[in-house]
């Protein structure tokens, strides 16, 4: 069982004042960050080292950056997110002053019901199945435009689409023609619930890393 920091007897639990931020930010200023356990006999805090930890990361560096995700923001995190899974501190390792904590509020909050209104899986980045099945059925009734325009998830385009398409040699224009109502319809048409974490651009064998450093 791993060691507590430090004796919590005595310590504050309230909200941290203004003096007790200065304290900790001229104590890392002096000294460097690191070594918390140190730091409340050091100063002086009646406070945890974990807690000195998470204040100086979450609310006091110099570096984070306020305010609301910008759009560029977003789109990385979701493509990180298709490919790391809910690795928070990877993920903000890629969002200059963001923490690990604030990503993963905002997707929950967020990112993942914004995917979830545009018929993609959070989870797994890929389309519902409701969602891919009427998209397929517009395209064999040939409604393609119309259907893209009322149900246009992320990232899927026409051109992925006429791709998905044509490698399945399947005519959208002439439906009617050639299809038995008691077949099972499903085997002639494309496969729309594409997973948005591979790549299929890549060579076998890509690591995560090799990924990453190509976002």
């Amino acid at each position: 069982m791993r060691k507590p920091c430090c004796d919590k007897e005595g310590m504050h639990k309230r909200s941290w004042s203004p003096q007790e931020d200065q304290e900790l930010m001229d104590y890392i200023k002096k000294h460097g960050e690191g070594h918390w356990r140190n730091i409340p006999k050091a100063t002086g805090l009646l406070r945890c080292g974990k807690s000195c930890r998470l204040r100086w990361v979450n609310y006091l560096r110099p570096d984070l950056k306020r305010g609301d995700f910008a759009e560029d923001e977003e789109d990385l995190i979701i493509r990180l997110h298709a490919l790391l899974g809910n690795r928070w501190s990877l993920i903000a390792g890629r969002l200059p002053g963001r923490t690990d904590n604030e990503v993963k509020n905002y997707w929950n909050s967020h990112l993942s019901k914004k995917l979830a209104s545009m018929g993609i899986d959070p989870k797994h980045h890929r389309l519902s199945h409701h969602l891919a099945r009427n998209l397929i059925n517009s395209i064999a009734a040939g409604e393609t435009s119309s259907a893209l325009e009322h149900h246009q998830p992320f990232p899927l385009d026409h051109d992925q689409i006429k791709s998905s398409s044509a490698s399945d040699h399947y005519q959208a224009s002439d439906a009617g023609d050639g299809i038995n109502d008691d077949d099972d319809s499903s085997s002639l048409l494309p496969d729309l619930n594409v997973d948005m974490a591979s790549d299929s651009s890549l060579p076998s064998g890509t690591t995560t890393e090799d990924k990453m450093s190509l976002l």
